[in-house]
């Protein structure tokens, strides 16, 4: 069982912190549908019975829907964390999910694909490299006081990039023209760092306070 502080005694940090652990569970239970979805040799009979009961489940799922520039009480964007993130969002079902840890000159992520982020069998979609990299490099730019959009992302596909193994992926700023920002990013797998499976060089912009303020509305009310 699962006890909400709320009441008179809880604090809005102590509401906030349970909503997140929630959101989280929920997620993880999710990412576990999600590739028990994709690899599963059930039957149709017990497919369409599976299928009635998640629509029952997400039918459960009532109350105010978030609107779709609105931020999450429960993110600290653009800085923090983003929990429903397809990258790094411990809430969200299609996350792998990166967890991000800050070094001495920008961002190491580690992850694992599934079979859900399968592109040829056995590998991960090119598409996902392109997804971790852009963001642990978008991130990079804030980690280090630049928080910046996407302007370019030039992608380098040295081999394969296998599922079902734990991967590292670097990013790090490395350099500034103005607003303008040079990051550069690489994944590999844990066990073999030096072997890089998929780089990229990319360019980002901070965007002026005008700029910002019309991208993301939802900043002058967090």
């Amino acid at each position: 069982m699962h006890i909400s502080p709320t009441g008179p005694s809880a604090t809005a940090d102590e509401e906030l912190e349970h909503q997140k652990a929630a959101i989280t569970r929920l997620g993880h239970e999710l990412r576990g549908l999600v590739e028990a979805t994709v690899r599963t040799a059930a039957s149709p009979e017990t497919l369409h019975r599976v299928a009635d009961g998640v629509r029952t489940i997400t039918g459960q799922l009532t109350g105010r829907r978030r609107a779709r520039a609105e931020i999450p009480e429960v993110d600290e964007f653009p800085a923090g964390t983003r929990i429903y993130s397809p990258v790094t969002g411990a809430g969200s079902p299609l996350a792998p999910p990166v967890k991000v840890t800050p070094t001495a000159d920008g961002l190491t992520g580690e992850c694992t694909l599934g079979i859900a982020h399968e592109g040829p069998p056995g590998y991960g979609h090119g598409g996902m490299s392109a997804m971790l990299l852009d963001e642990l490099m978008g991130r990079a730019c804030t980690a280090a006081g630049m928080p910046g959009l996407t302007v370019s992302l030039q992608m380098r596909y040295h081999r394969p990039v296998p599922l079902e193994t734990t991967l590292l992926i670097l990013a790090r700023v490395t350099g500034t023209d103005d607003r303008k920002i040079f990051v550069s990013g690489s994944i590999a797998s844990r066990t073999d760092p030096d072997a890089s499976l998929v780089t990229a060089d990319g360019i980002f912009v901070a965007p002026d306070l005008h700029r910002a303020r019309a991208l993301f509305p939802g900043l002058q009310r967090a």
